[in-house]
């Protein structure tokens, strides 16, 4: 009986994670959320000048700079942002390259409260190696949290500091 149940519950989290792999997003997943008591995914960051991810390279502020990113499996299995620390300023490119697997970068509004101009969606999925998406860094100073969503339980996260 505890086998079934396992099975079940694997199940259930591979069809989610596959679900967040496909980056599906149906009909009323707004609404549910809300009626939930959440909030849309894309409330804490819908504003005017919201952040988007780029599959062509975008130039930085002058003065700025390009901050690279790899995103990977290694050879241990083991999912990682490649720094998984960055020190940024406003005007820099973040430039995600992808060296071995399939992922993606989300900064999820409920692990980034109150934050303005943050990218409103996941991005897509960074599925052939040296394929890269940028993101101009346009939202102000502070500490923020993103993560690949495939593997977030797996450590692949990051942390981003937006400095003056």
């Amino acid at each position: 009986m505890k086998i079934h149940r396992l099975l079940l519950i694997a199940g259930l989290c591979g069809g989610a994670a596959l679900a967040a792999c496909a980056g599906e997003k149906k009909e009323g997943d707004e609404s549910a959320a809300t009626a939930s008591g959440g909030s849309p995914a894309a409330s804490a960051t819908t504003d005017a000048g919201a952040a988007s991810f780029s599959a062509s390279p975008l130039t930085p502020e002058s003065g700025r700079k390009v901050v690279p990113v790899q995103v990977e499996t290694d050879a241990q299995g083991n999912n990682k942002f490649t720094p998984n620390k960055l020190e940024v300023h406003q005007g820099d490119v973040i430039r995600y390259t992808l060296v071995s697997g399939v992922h993606n970068v989300h900064f999820l509004p409920d692990s980034n409260p109150g934050a303005k101009g943050l990218p409103a969606q996941p991005s897509d999925l960074l599925q052939l190696p040296g394929q890269t998406l940028d993101v101009k860094v346009t939202w102000g100073p502070g500490h923020y949290y993103f993560q690949c969503d495939p593997h977030a339980l797996l450590g692949m996260i990051g942390h981003l500091e937006v400095e003056d």
